[in-house]
């Protein structure tokens, strides 16, 4: 349900019109496609695991509405290319672009090997910067109200010890999103966007091994053992997927730029100003007791 004014400009109505989404496969994306198929949105997914991707697509299908997928790395320029290609020819139209697809690689910044950062930032900023890129110029062309959502994390706003390459690729996700927005914004455009910042969801991030390319793979260290242990405990302990896509539904029809999935984490966002106003260093967050 829809608890917020609608804003000037925001896309209140989602029947009869597109949706694309990356990391449809599980988690917030699985539960974006059928919360957006049950809205009676159209579907373009994509996903790197053909598995996730078919299980999925099959689980929307119950919703009677038009659905097309790609198997899409999207790390890989030409592959998101290929991925909104296929939307627009197959659908005609994309009017909400969700560049969900993510990553979690853990440890101390001056331990990790790079190959660490190069497939955080492959995945959880260039993923989403290719989908910009290849989506909504010719969203903008459209000429119609439409939104675009980039998952960030709450990682993207608060700093905590122990996950540098997560932390610093979800920093740049949610620059890149406040880029966009602004930017949109400055030139009047039919387009709005969200930064998507959830804290602990019950999905399979802790688990993102399973999709690294063999080509960045890195040894696992006491530092990164740790973290991983600790994002598996947030995850167990956290909200559903279908939660967070009710609220993404929310922003979207009411035109909402930061989307915090957990109440809680706006009082750290005010600490952290402060802290940073005055030179000092923001306190750790506490993510499982605010997640």
């Amino acid at each position: 349900m829809n608890t917020t004014a609608t804003a000037e400009g925001a896309m209140d109505e989602l029947g009869g019109r597109t949706a694309a989404i990356t990391g449809a496969g599980s988690g917030i994306g699985r539960a974006l496609a059928l919360r957006l198929a049950g809205e009676g949105m159209d579907l373009a997914l994509a996903d790197v695991q053909p598995e996730a991707l078919a299980e999925t697509r099959e689980l929307a299908a119950a919703y009677d509405v038009r659905i097309v997928s790609r198997v899409t790395d999207v790390g890989e320029e030409r592959e998101v290319e290929a991925f909104a290609d296929l939307a627009f020819t197959e659908l005609g139209a994309v009017h909400l672009l969700c560049n969900n697809a993510g990553v979690f690689a853990g440890g101390q910044v001056w331990t990790r090997p790079a190959a660490d950062f190069e497939w955080s930032l492959r995945v959880n900023l260039w993923g989403i910067l290719h989908g910009l890129r290849a989506f909504v110029p010719r969203m903008i062309e459209q000429d119609t109200e439409g939104h675009i959502v980039n998952t960030c994390s709450v990682a993207g706003l608060f700093v905590g010890p122990g996950s540098a390459p997560y932390t610093v690729s979800k920093w740049a996700a949610f620059a890149a999103t406040l880029s966009l927005a602004q930017e949109l914004a400055l030139q009047g455009s039919k387009l709005r966007a969200s930064a998507l910042c959830p804290g602990g969801v019950t999905t399979r991030i802790h688990e993102s091994e399973r999709v690294r390319p063999a080509g960045l793979a890195s040894e696992p260290g006491d530092d990164s053992a740790f973290m991983l242990e600790m994002i598996r405990t947030t995850v167990e302990n956290g909200i559903s997927p279908e939660e967070v896509a009710a609220q993404v539904v929310d922003a979207v029809r009411s035109g909402r730029f930061l989307v915090l999935t957990h109440p809680a984490y706006t009082e750290g966002l005010s600490e952290q100003a402060e802290a940073l106003i005055s030179g000092g260093l923001p306190r750790m967050p506490d993510y499982e007791g605010k997640g």
